[in-house]
């Protein structure tokens, strides 16, 4: 495959650390961009969301330390811009890795999901 995809990873992630190996063993080219140095940005955000066809707290990585400081109830109550606007702020906050693959955004890590999409990229 000649088109290389955007990986957003931690380094310090270990299904990050599973996600790159994988796109390695199926000969998947990819470009890691470290998502606590450079986050998505609002713009990103707003095209990748859509994309990805879930929602904006779908992006939330709700198990980690930024999550926890802000406060489920305050991210309960925040807008959906107000989401973007934290998760262009915090890479820590942002549910990983973040596939960038042309149209197509896949958030997490998930074999089947990933194997279906690139089984179709074709």
């Amino acid at each position: 495959m000649s088109n290389e995809v955007l990986v957003l990873a931690y380094a310090g992630c270990s299904t990050c650390k599973n996600a790159l190996k994988w796109l390695q063993t199926q000969g998947i080219p990819a470009r890691v961009r470290p998502i606590v140095d450079e986050p998505p940005t609002v713009a990103e955000l707003e095209r990748w969301i859509t994309r990805s066809g879930v929602s904006v707290r779908k992006w939330l990585n709700t198990s980690g330390l930024s999550y926890r400081a802000l406060g489920k109830a305050r991210v309960d109550a925040a807008s959906d811009a107000e989401l973007r606007e934290w998760l262009a702020a915090d890479g820590k906050l942002v549910k990983r890795p973040v596939l960038v693959d042309g149209e197509k955004v896949l958030v997490g890590f998930k074999p089947e999901a990933w194997a279906e999409h690139f089984g179709s990229r074709g």
